[in-house]
């Protein structure tokens, strides 16, 4: 990843960047390294911007998640817009979300939505604390670093947590684990693993990513020793700050996982809007 240096310190002292970065480092690690045969069946690519951040494409991406633009770090023009569009319409990507933080946004940005057929879509809170959280560790359940025997079966469990088809996708997470990028977890209940998360250390931060478990072991406690044994593994590491994000739930509504971080300690820094681009040529 480039070096992100703007001066902007939001109120807690974390630069905006550097949860944006810790994001676009591990989308980066999972698309670009993805393994054969996912890379040729999901047709994967990675690039990174001359305008700044990354963008991923998954053209045959059978959930619409993984086809994305983010992690910049200076404000957005006309210049990126397009640069990433002709990235898109390169790969004959269907769809991609255009990730942006809200001190980037540049005065025309509704005319630049408009220009390019840009929409809103949901809303995802990043939040950020330190390391140093109360852990929760629920009776009954075992809560440890998952081996590289078990690598596979975390990978698709996690896929499975999330609603996604395990096949070619779970081989990113499993394949960025057997790489050292990330630091998986896993939670059993007798000998069966229920669920699973990762951690990545970028530039000084722990990012707290993608906590899943199984429908129907879910109300146990298995994400709190997660988020636990995640900030353990982080002070051990020297880190004293953690990052996450999960979807904002519409008003009135609710979604577990931003109460367990909010529970853990962390704090929201800021919302993020997914910027819908659809491919007019598919």
């Amino acid at each position: 990843m480039p070096e992100f240096t703007p001066d902007h310190r939001p109120a807690d002292g974390l630069p905006f960047f550097a949860s944006e970065r810790a994001e676009a480092a591990w989308f980066f690690d999972w698309l670009n390294g993805a393994p054969e045969p996912a890379k040729d069946v999901l047709r994967t690519r990675a690039v990174h911007l001359a305008s700044g951040g990354i963008a991923t494409s998954m053209a045959n991406d059978p959930v619409n998640y993984w086809s994305k633009a983010l992690g910049f770090f200076r404000p957005i023009d006309r210049a990126a817009i397009v640069e990433m569009v002709d990235f898109y319409l390169a790969q004959g990507t269907p769809s991609a979300t255009i990730q942006i933080a809200p001190e980037l946004f540049p005065p025309d940005w509704d005319l630049l939505c408009a220009e390019f057929g840009l929409t809103a879509g949901s809303s995802w809170v990043k939040l950020s604390g330190s390391s140093d959280v109360a852990g929760e560790y629920p009776h009954g359940l075992r809560v440890e670093a998952v081996g590289p025997e078990d690598l596979d079966e975390w990978a698709d469990t996690v896929f499975r947590g999330f609603g996604m088809p395990p096949e070619h996708l779970a081989s990113l997470a499993a394949e960025s684990a057997r790489r050292g990028f990330i630091q998986p977890f896993g939670v059993w209940a007798d000998q069966s693993l229920i669920a699973g998360a990762s951690l990545a250390i970028v530039g000084g931060v722990g990012a707290l990513l993608g906590a899943a478990t199984l429908p129907e072991h879910r109300g146990r406690g298995a994400q709190r020793a997660l988020i636990a044994i995640r900030a353990e593994a982080a002070r051990r590491a020297g880190i004293d700050r953690l990052i996450a994000e999960t979807g904002r739930p519409a008003p009135g509504g609710t979604n577990q996982s931003l109460d367990n971080l909010l529970r853990a300690g962390l704090s929201p820094l800021y919302d993020r809007v997914n910027w819908i681009w659809n491919n007019p040529q598919v």
